[in-house]
C-alpha cells in the first residue's frame, strides 16, 4: 500500500468553484470535480493499484479454477470470481480515501472548505461520488481482463450501467468510512495501519471468492451485514451471463444506498474534526 503524498488543487480553485455553485446539488459536483481534475493530474495510483487484483485473475482464479470442490452455480471459478475481484478493487482504492484528508489538514485546505458557501454534507457527499470515479477506472481495467480471460460477460448496456452504479456505490461507502477513520486518528501513519488491518477483513468476510454458504455459520452472519457481500451479489447478477442474484437486486442496491446515506450522514457531522 503505497502512502505517498497526493496532488493537492489550490485552494482558490475550490473556493472560486463553491463560490460560483450556490445551488446543492453543485457544490456537490464542485468538490467532486476538484478532486477528479486531481486524479487526472496524478493518475499513477489508480493504475498501479490495478496491478494487484489483475495478479488474483491472473494467479489465484486460475490456480482455484481447477478445482471443482467449491460450488459456483454453474458459473466457471474464474467468472465466479471476476465480480469479487472488482468488488475488491473498488475497496482498497477506497479505503485508503481518507488520508487525503489528513493531508488537507496539514496544508490549511479542510479550514478554507469549512468556512466557504458550500454545506459540510456536500463536502463529503462530493468526496465519496469522486472516489466512484476512482472504482469505475478499476471496473474498466476488471472488464478488458474479463475479456481477454473469455468469461462471459453480460454486455448490455442496461446491466452496463448497473455494474456502474453498484461500483460507484461501493466506492462511496468505503472511502466515507474511511473519512470517518480520518477524521478520528489525524495521523497519517496511524490511519495507513488501520486501513491496511481493515482490507482483509472486509475482503474475506464476504462473498467475493467463495459463496456464504461454506463458511462457517458465525462467518456468514458476518458476511451478512458487510456492505462488500451486496456489492459483489449486485455485480456477478449484473455482470456475468447467467450470473443471479443470492438477495435480489433491490435489496442490494438498498442496502448499498443506506449505506452510503448513513456513512456520509456521519461524517458529516465528525467532518470538523478533521481540522482540529
Amino acid at each position: 500500500m503505497t502512502s505517498n503524498k497526493p496532488v493537492l488543487t489550490p485552494v482558490g480553485t475550490v473556493e472560486k468553484s463553491l463560490n460560483l455553485s450556490p445551488s446543492y446539488g453543485e457544490q456537490v459536483w464542485a468538490i467532486a470535480d476538484v478532486e477528479f481534475r486531481k486524479m487526472l493530474r496524478d493518475p499513477t495510483e489508480i493504475f498501479s493499484r490495478a496491478i494487484q487484483p489483475i495478479l488474483w485473475l491472473l494467479i489465484f482464479g486460475q490456480v482455484f479454477s481447477k478445482l471443482r470442490d467449491i460450488p459456483t452455480g454453474g458459473l466457471s471459478y474464474l467468472a465466479f470470481m471476476a465480480p469479487g475481484v472488482l468488488a475488491q478493487s473498488v475497496l482498497f482504492c477506497a479505503i485508503f480515501y481518507g488520508i487525503n484528508v489528513i493531508w488537507e489538514k496539514d496544508m490549511g485546505v479542510i479550514h478554507k472548505l469549512l468556512v466557504s458557501p458550500a454545506s459540510r454534507s456536500a463536502l463529503v457527499l462530493g468526496k465519496a461520488i469522486s472516489s466512484g470515479f476512482r472504482g469505475l477506472v478499476q471496473a474498466g481495467i476488471i472488464y478488458l481482463m474479463a475479456f481477454l480471460l473469455h468469461i462471459g460477460l453480460n454486455l448490455t448496456p442496461l446491466h452496463i450501467l448497473g455494474v456502474l452504479v453498484a461500483v460507484v456505490l461501493g466506492s462511496a461507502i468505503f472511502s466515507t468510512f474511511s473519512l470517518i477513520i480520518a477524521c478520528w486518528v489525524k495521523s497519517r501513519d496511524r490511519f495507513m495501519g488501520i486501513g491496511q488491518v481493515l482490507t482483509m477483513p472486509f475482503f474475506f468476510a464476504s462473498n467475493a471468492i467463495y459463496p456464504i454458504a461454506i463458511m462457517p455459520h458465525w462467518l456468514q452472519v458476518v458476511s451478512r451485514g458487510n456492505p462488500l457481500t451486496y456489492e459483489v451479489d449486485a455485480l456477478r447478477a449484473l455482470m456475468l451471463q447467467n450470473g443471479t442474484s443470492v438477495y435480489g437486486l433491490g435489496m442490494d442496491f438498498a442496502v448499498l444506498v443506506l449505506c452510503t446515506a448513513v456513512l456520509v450522514t456521519i461524517c458529516t457531522y465528525l467532518y470538523p474534526r478533521a481540522a482540529t
